[in-house]
């Protein structure tokens, strides 16, 4: 039988459309985004790793540390898995873990079961490090050069200091080998960030006892490669008995401090050999070595035009010069200085260390500061910054800036009514993956956190200069690699564009193991990112059994690209 027209024409449409769909369909299911979507969408959920895991640092893993030499504490140093070699499962929680205590009771306090490392009781039970009183360690302030406790050290050192600690003039510190960091606990009273960095080491985590507290630190030594910081970074970089060989390899770490100190900043140093005809019994050395180390010591300093301002009891106190041109002359009468004629003196990703000193920026006139002058902490935070200033960045406007600010104040007064216990203390150690200008910390200030402000090594701009202009802090960083600090020492983790910015680099699924094993439990993951993007996340975020709300980003506008997945793990 002879089909009708009107029955003839439906199924040539009915064909033709068929045939339609799978000409696209074929072309749909050969693209290579579908392939990663379907990777995606059929990998089994991510699994818990065993329990010997619970602690585990990828970059610093004791395990992998005994393949490279001793030398310089070379060992301790990032030394990251390859890929292949990177776990794809879930950091464990350890066996009753609680909810750290709200801040700042968390500055005094920390539950036994969430580090639970008898051992620096016992090994520093002398020097009233840390206590174990019942099932919470406390910590009173204690430490090798502090036999009155911390804040007495803090208030001597106060008066030696040719500014008052309450003056504004000091709002960054290094503390170089900081035990648990009572020194950056006791700073906190002046309104002073410092960044506390240690190696691992046979004491069991320091460094995560600190972030228990809710002090900002990070694994970080003194071995072949720069600290993870621009130059002209801190304001202060303190040493009290950190063990490190200051007067080694041609003053190779004095000179690393040179770099990443302030013009006019001051560093810190006291134990040995400081005061060493008194102390040399007490230290158990020969007084010929230690006499031999301070004379080392004052040249190398001299080389770097550092003056002493200070010396009392066991601390003594350099200050850096504001600019080069009143001393290079001088050095040039000294045995062998070297000024740096090459590399970037900003660089700090595995760049290695030279023993030769950076020449600070070139002033117009002699006692003007090298690279400009600072306000006092707090008006530095909402000043233009000198390297903003400068334009010593291309394509780095003013404007660009003063409008980065004004969307963060935006974005946070926004986050702020998402997340109504910001002001509360439950949040505390905050990290933003992607900082920019700094403008996220910048305007979170008014909360009781600190923010860890990270820069990608290869972002577009290396802004990590201008945010420690601001009086904030932060670190260099590559997010295809582990973050240097243990599992569960952040409370909110912030991630502007990262996955963007990431996704033709690295598998992303590995950045999103990365942030669950450094968030704490019960902890806030805000993603802000393209649409597109954020879906991706969001599919591995499912894998974790996280479960993430889509919003979008009214306050930049109801037709804004972006969107934002809060992530709260509660």
């Amino acid at each position: 039988m002879m089909m009708t027209t009107p029955c003839l024409k439906i199924f040539s449409i009915l064909f033709l459309a068929s045939l339609f769909y799978i000409l696209i369909a074929s072309s749909f299911f050969t693209s290579p985004h579908l392939h990663q979507h379907l990777h995606l969408h059929l990998q089994p959920p991510f699994e818990l790793c065993p329990s010997n895991y619970t602690n585990h640092c990828p970059c610093q893993d004791p395990r992998r540390q005994k393949r490279f030499p001793k030398a310089k504490l070379f060992r301790k140093e990032r030394h990251c898995p390859k890929t292949s070699e990177r776990l794809r499962c879930l950091v464990p929680t350890p066996l009753g873990y609680k909810t750290t205590f709200p801040w700042p009771q968390s500055k005094d306090s920390a539950w036994f079961s969430n580090v639970p490392f008898p051992k620096l009781v016992e090994y520093k039970k002398s020097q009233n490090w840390v206590r174990l009183e019942g099932e919470r360690f406390v910590f009173p302030g204690g430490g090798t050069s502090f036999p009155e406790g911390v804040k007495a050290y803090v208030d001597a050192l106060n008066h030696l200091l040719p500014v008052p600690l309450e003056s504004g003039d000091v709002r960054t510190v290094l503390d170089v080998g900081c035990g648990v960091a009572s020194f950056g606990a006791s700073l906190m009273d002046y309104d002073i960030l410092t960044m506390s960095i240690a190696p691992s080491d046979e004491h069991d985590a320091q460094v995560q006892f600190a972030l228990e507290r809710g002090l900002p630190a990070m694994l970080g030594v003194l071995s072949t490669h720069r600290l993870t910081f621009p130059s002209r970074s801190f304001d202060m970089a303190h040493c009290s008995r950190c063990l490190v060989p200051w007067t080694a390899y041609d003053g190779l770490y004095l000179r690393e401090i040179d770099r990443v100190l302030r013009p006019g900043g001051f560093w810190v140093l006291s134990g040995p050999p400081i005061n060493w005809k008194v102390n040399y019994n007490a230290w158990q050395t020969e007084p010929q070595v230690l006499e031999k180390e301070q004379n080392v010591l004052e040249d190398l300093a001299m080389q770097l035009c550092w003056e002493k301002v200070a010396e009392r009891d066991n601390i003594a106190v350099w200050q850096k010069p504001i600019d080069h041109s009143s001393c290079i002359q001088k050095l040039k009468t000294l045995p062998s200085p070297t000024f740096c004629n090459s590399s970037d003196p900003d660089a700090g990703w595995y760049t290695k260390m030279t023993a030769c000193i950076f020449p600070l920026p070139d002033v117009k006139y002699v006692h003007n500061t090298s690279g400009g002058v600072l306000e006092k902490w707090p008006m530095r935070l909402n000043t233009v910054p000198p390297r903003v200033r400068n334009e010593n960045n291309d394509g780095l406007t003013l404007q660009t800036y003063i409008e980065d600010n004004r969307t963060w104040k935006r974005r946070v007064s926004n986050y702020g009514v998402m997340l109504n216990s910001l002001s509360s203390g439950k949040y505390r150690n905050v990290m933003d993956m992607n900082a920019g200008f700094g403008g996220f910390a910048a305007a979170m200030v008014k909360y009781p956190v600190w923010v860890m402000n990270v820069v990608p090594f290869d972002a577009k701009y290396n802004n990590l200069g201008i945010i420690y202009e601001r009086g904030l802090i932060g670190t260099y960083m590559d997010w295809c690699e582990p973050f240097s600090t243990y599992p569960r020492t952040y409370d909110l983790i912030h991630a502007s564009g990262i996955f963007t910015m990431y996704k033709d680099k690295c598998d992303i699924s590995d950045i999103v193991v990365e942030i669950h094993r450094i968030l704490r439990p019960k902890g806030t993951v805000i993603i802000r990112d393209e649409e597109d993007v954020i879906l991706k996340v969001k599919e591995i975020t499912d894998k974790i059994r996280w479960k993430g709300v889509l919003v979008a980003g009214h306050e930049d506008g109801a037709f804004h690209s972006e969107k934002i997945m809060i992530i709260n793990t509660d």
